[in-house]
């Protein structure tokens, strides 16, 4: 079943104009947490010179990733694998990572093993590019991302706004040093980490 989310609607287009200049030239993306596979089959159309692989731990997205994929026809989507960030990955290198909105509304401990995932598979210089709304110096960054921080805690407690400096200490404990952050329209950021 092909399911929509109105924020990736929204979002997409302004991701992908800033990927433009973050993307590799050629190789292997990982999308981990693709959700309804409408930012993947996006950014491949966008992007038709990288190969992307979704993933997604949700039988029901992968549903949802594989009817974007055929309806959108493209090469170079391949079919969504199961990837939960806490257990072994089944993709053993990637030339690049995404990470749009999973690190808020995942538990906690999902954050160490993202980073450690990503240092693994990713070579000397590969990014991990992740994408939300995030504390910075303790303190939310807007009254609408204080009322969402409520809202995913209301929804699961061990969901929730995560501070950009306790990622930056898991991430660096990792091998991943945040080179960029860019800010994005409703107080999102893209944050680009790179391996050492």
């Amino acid at each position: 079943m092909r399911l929509s989310s109105p924020s990736a609607l929204r979002n997409r287009a302004p991701i992908a104009d800033v990927l433009a200049r973050l993307l590799p030239t050629e190789g292997l993306v990982l999308e981990l947490a693709s959700g309804t596979g409408e930012h993947v089959v996006y950014f491949a159309e966008r992007f038709p010179h990288l190969a992307f692989q979704p993933s997604d731990p949700s039988p029901e997205a992968h549903a949802s990733i594989e009817a974007h994929r055929i309806e959108a026809s493209r090469a170079n989507v391949r079919s969504p694998v199961l990837l939960d960030v806490c257990a072994p990955w089944p993709i053993p290198n990637a030339d690049a990572l995404l990470c749009i909105n999973m690190i808020h509304i995942s538990p906690r401990e999902t954050v160490p093993a993202l980073v450690q995932g990503a240092a693994r598979v990713l070579p000397s210089g590969g990014r991990l590019i992740t994408y939300g709304a995030y504390r910075i110096g303790g303190a939310q960054t807007a009254k609408s991302n204080e009322d969402f921080d409520a809202w995913l805690k209301q929804r699961d407690p061990r969901f929730g706004v995560r501070d950009l400096e306790w990622l930056q200490e898991e991430s660096e404990h990792a091998g991943l040093v945040l080179v960029e952050r860019i800010a994005m329209p409703s107080e999102n950021f893209i944050l680009v980490w790179q391996r050492k």
